[in-house]
């Protein structure tokens, strides 16, 4: 007589998401390209042979306010992730919505400074090594910042149309872990350019 033999019960394996690896890489490898600069700037302080130079031209006043827009930011857009965790949508997209207002604040505050930077005291990227590696190393954040707000304004403008769901908030999450970076970058670049750098 032949004895049925039940299967092995399916061990469970932990197994990290897949958007999380991959943000982490991402995360990963901007922070190696941002070293980089960091690492370029500093190595330049001072090697300019011809003027302006960064005391002569950096001002603390609007960066300053810049700062705690972006670095309030990561703040709101915590608040907005759990928000859509818990289901209340409608409070979600008011939080992403002033998120996105303090990066835009952000953007339009650096574009101010460029401008006074470039009609006051004539610092372009070709004026000497300090504009090279300054508008590089600030240029890259900004970059990335615009990037971030396109990603969350099409997050809030589908959310305003319906189709983001509480479901949908592990990968909103994943999205916010981003604008964490790109903030926490700035303290770095901030420290760099404005603190050491002057």
């Amino acid at each position: 007589m032949s004895t049925l033999t039940k299967p092995a019960p399916a061990c469970d394996v932990w197994r990290p998401s897949r958007g999380k690896i991959g943000m982490i890489c991402l995360i990963t490898a901007e922070s190696c390209i941002f070293l980089t600069f960091v690492v370029a700037y500093l190595f330049y302080i001072g090697k300019s042979a011809t003027g302006p130079q960064p005391a002569q031209v950096l001002e603390l006043g609007l960066v300053i306010l810049n700062s705690i827009a972006l670095i309030s930011s990561s703040f709101t857009a915590v608040a907005a992730v759990r928000l859509l965790e818990g289901g209340n949508q409608g409070k979600c997209w008011l939080w992403l919505a002033i998120t996105i207002a303090l990066g835009a604040f952000f953007v339009g505050g650096t574009i101010y400074e460029w401008s006074g930077l470039m009609r006051d005291h004539a610092l372009y990227p070709t004026t000497n090594l300090f504009g090279t590696t300054f508008y590089s190393l600030v240029g890259l954040h900004l970059f990335h910042v615009i990037v971030g707000l396109i990603l969350l304004s099409t997050v809030l403008a589908m959310g305003l149309l319906g189709w983001v769901k509480p479901r949908h908030a592990p990968a909103f999450d994943l999205l916010s872990w981003y604008w964490h970076f790109v903030d926490a970058v700035w303290i770095v670049v901030f420290v760099t350019v404005y603190v050491i750098g002057r």
